[in-house]
């Protein structure tokens, strides 16, 4: 995904001033994307210097809607449906965990409960938001693929949490001893 087909996505729903499209970003698609204000505005105004949305003329203090045009949508469609997926991305947090042998047990498990304590808390802020979604079900497609996304991050969350903590537990102790894996727990050892 990229920003500028966040942009055009979120437009092809209807038209928007980039204050709103900000407001709509930070709700929805901030989760899987996240962007500051100053890369949006950026971006909208690239999108209207090559074509793929339209501002409208500047209203009352300057407010500016912009609308997707027919090139616009035409490439929104075209990233939606390009063959293959995008392999997978960096994840530094990640990289970061490969090398936790490096530092002393205690320190490479306070990174894994800091992995957990902010699964936990994105956990609970997309709980929330779709608590307020499903108070409120509607046929918009709009907003059904938004909670389908929104799932995802549910799920993946509560994943991450999880497996920080299990990862937690297979780390040596203070003392040097070494760490083992619950019977009922994933191996990290290799079968060869």
């Amino acid at each position: 995904m990229s920003l500028p087909h966040a942009l055009l996505g979120l437009l092809a729903r209807h038209p928007a001033s980039g204050y709103d499209l900000c407001k709509l970003f930070d709700t929805s698609l901030s989760f899987v994307w996240p962007a500051t204000r100053s890369q949006l505005y950026a971006e909208l105004t690239r999108l209207a210097a090559t074509g793929l949305i339209e501002p409208s003329a500047a209203g009352p203090r300057g407010r500016r809607e912009y609308a997707i045009t027919s090139a616009g949508r035409q490439e929104l469609v075209r990233w939606l449906t390009e063959a293959g997926l995008v392999p997978a991305q960096r994840n530094q947090t990640m990289l970061r965990v490969f090398f936790l042998w490096v530092l002393p047990p205690d320190t490479a498990r306070a990174y894994l409960a800091e992995i957990a304590g902010h699964s936990r808390a994105f956990h609970e802020r997309l709980r929330h938001l779709a608590t307020a979604l499903d108070a409120h079900p509607t046929a918009d497609g709009f907003e059904r693929c938004g909670r389908i996304m929104l799932e995802h991050g549910l799920r993946t969350s509560a994943a991450q949490a999880e497996w920080a903590d299990w990862a937690s537990r297979q780390l040596p102790s203070s003392r040097g001893g070494s760490a083992t894996p619950h019977p009922t727990e994933p191996s990290t050892r290799s079968p060869h």
